[in-house]
Order: structure tokens, then sequence, then C-alpha cells
């Protein structure tokens, strides 16, 4: 059986690792967010906002918490599920508490 080590003495004797290689292991590709690869790819807020004929543009959020009833959450969800199934737009629970909300 090969002789224990402690965690730091192992990390201590190999070899030095790729810091660009080590980013994306521990990060992902979060840390150098590269452009699409395709031109015609369409950002997220784009795909929110597709069908209604308004061009993209940059909404901030506001983190919001309420006491909402049970059963208006599940009519929500089963909407909000029902609605993804048969591609109607808006479709997100968020999505559908904006329009819901906007004067």
């Amino acid at each position: 059986m090969a002789e224990r080590r402690s965690l730091v003495e192992g990390l201590k004797s190999t070899p030095a690792v790729d810091p660009v290689l080590e980013d994306r292991f521990v990060f992902g590709e979060k840390t150098k967010a590269k452009p699409p690869k395709h031109a015609n790819a369409s950002s997220p807020i784009a795909e929110a906002q597709e069908g209604k004929g308004q061009a993209p543009k940059r909404i901030s959020r506001a983190p919001l918490t309420i006491r909402f009833r049970d059963t208006f959450a599940e009519a929500l969800k089963r909407a909000s599920l029902e609605r993804q199934l048969q591609g109607v737009v808006p479709n997100t629970l968020q999505d559908i508490l904006e329009e819901a909300v906007e004067p």
C-alpha cells in the first residue's frame, strides 16, 4: 500500500498546472467569455422578448420576496408549464408575473 501523505504535500510535489487550464476546470467557460461562434446566435434577452416586436434592451432586476397563496403558486406554475409545452411566450414564471404587474 502506498504511503499516505497530506493533501498539501501532494499538491506541492505535483508539477505546475497551466493557470488557463486550471481556471477552465474550476470555473468552466465563465472566466473568459468568448463571443458566440455563430453570427446568428441570439442573446437570452432577445429570446425572452421574441415575438413582442421590441428591440432587446437591458433590464435591471431587483430581488423581491413575497408570501403568495399556495393555490396561486400552483396555478402559476401549471400555467407556466402548459405555456412552455405549447410554445407560448411569455412562459416563465418571472415573465408571466412581470406582464401581469406591468401597468
